[in-house]
């Protein structure tokens, strides 16, 4: 993820003025896909963080001799903690319970993940709008291209009809 965001910064750093220029269209909307883009930035970062409390309190566990107590339980291992938490010597977990500890830790992962599809979601919606916006305001300068080529064409021949009525009487 982070050699994902270096390189997409350093795009930004090469293309700065295209962007900036892009960014001037329209502040307001573009403002706002940037801020949740931050955020589901940070949302996502914060999330992989979390997970390596949780690989690190499974290798002290692995590693642990029976009975030690583990200075932080985790959050989303916290079933599996209880599960396993007055073990004593080898022990083994059988199918059906393995199978209803991970389903738990799946389904704490994915609320964790909804607000990350929402922000998703989100972005893409206002891309979309923005594009859509843009594509408004495109037809609309054309509408006023077309209209000031119709008042140059008008006053063209306005100019010709007054230059060959007056035309005489010079």
């Amino acid at each position: 993820m982070l050699v994902f965001l270096t390189l997409f910064a350093l795009v930004c750093v090469v293309l700065y003025r295209q962007i900036w220029a892009s960014f001037l269209n329209n502040p307001g909307l573009n403002g706002l896909i940037l801020a949740a883009l931050f955020i589901g930035i940070l949302l996502s970062l914060r999330q992989v963080w979390r997970l390596f409390a949780e690989v690190r309190w499974v290798n002290n566990f692995r590693v642990a001799d029976p009975g030690l107590a583990v200075s932080r339980p985790p959050v989303l291992l916290a079933p599996m903690a209880a599960l396993l938490r007055d073990r004593t010597g080898r022990m083994t977990i059988s199918q059906t319970t393995m199978r209803g500890i991970l389903d738990s830790i799946g389904t704490r992962l994915d609320e964790s993940r909804d607000i990350a599809r929402y922000l998703t979601g989100l972005l893409v919606f206002l891309g979309l709008l923005g594009t859509f916006w843009g594509l408004l305001e495109t037809v609309g300068s054309i509408g006023k291209v077309i209209q000031s080529l119709r008042n140059q064409q008008r006053n063209v021949r306005d100019l010709r009809e007054f230059e060959k009525t007056d035309w005489p009487h010079r």
